[in-house]
């Protein structure tokens, strides 16, 4: 449905990672850092390969019952991707990895288009499969721009659960309808789109993730700095 075709919403809710935050970069960095320090004489694997692996585990373990922090599962899934691959696993490479979370930089025009949607009169708010100790770090570089941020942490619950949605909305004190989030993550927050019924916005950087096959977002741009422009279209700026 175009998006001109149901209210301007009050809050815009952006997924963080892939979407404001340089998610695949910092990872591939991270995952370099810790196979060169690695201490195997066997072939290593790239870090692509290497991120397969841990992407699986990871998903994996945020669907496994009981709830556990992003942290622990982090380190849960490089133990097992490292098992997986026959190299050696140490404390202090889960350390490398969850630091470097932290300290992920923004995308370049994610600062400024923010700035932009909070100066029309939108209200922001992230909602994350991660905890709040990690996410403080990327927040931070986000220009003071973001009102609310919602962790899987404070919900107990990882997307693409509605229970993670629903926490969100009852903190704002918003319903769906008041509501379209932006995200870059079709198997997590266009899953949750498609069962909750939000409207959604995808930010498609050419990364390879591939839409659902059941599911349409209600609008697709390459990058955030298109998203002003789209709301211009639908009458919101």
């Amino acid at each position: 449905m175009p998006l001109n075709q149901r209210p301007r919403p009050q809050w815009l809710t952006f997924d963080c990672y892939g979407t404001l935050i340089q998610w695949d970069e910092g990872l591939h960095a991270a995952v370099s850092r810790i196979l060169a320090s690695n201490p195997q004489e066997r072939a290593l694997p790239t870090p692509a390969n290497f991120l397969n692996i841990y992407d699986q585990h990871e998903h994996r373990l945020e669907r496994t019952p009981p709830h556990r922090n992003f942290a622990d599962i982090a380190r849960e899934a490089l133990r097992l991707t490292m098992q997986e691959l026959g190299l050696t696993y140490r404390p202090e490479d889960a350390n490398m990895l969850i630091d470097s979370i932290s300290a992920m930089p923004p995308f370049p025009e994610v600062v400024d288009t923010l700035s932009v949607l909070k100066q029309a009169g939108f209200r922001l708010c992230i909602i994350s499969n991660t905890d709040d100790q990690i996410i403080a770090g990327n927040v931070a570089q986000l220009g003071g721009h973001i009102d609310r941020v919602v962790t899987a942490e404070q919900a107990g619950a990882y997307k693409p659960s509605g229970k993670i949605f629903a926490h969100a909305y009852n903190s704002l004190g918003v319903t769906a309808d008041d509501v379209v989030h932006i995200c870059a993550s079709p198997h997590l927050d266009h899953a949750a789109a498609r069962d909750i019924g939000f409207r959604c916005v995808w930010i498609d950087r050419g990364t390879g993730r591939q839409r659902l096959p059941d599911y349409l977002p209600d609008a697709t741009v390459p990058t955030l700095d298109r998203v002003p422009d789209l709301f211009r279209n639908a009458g919101w700026l």
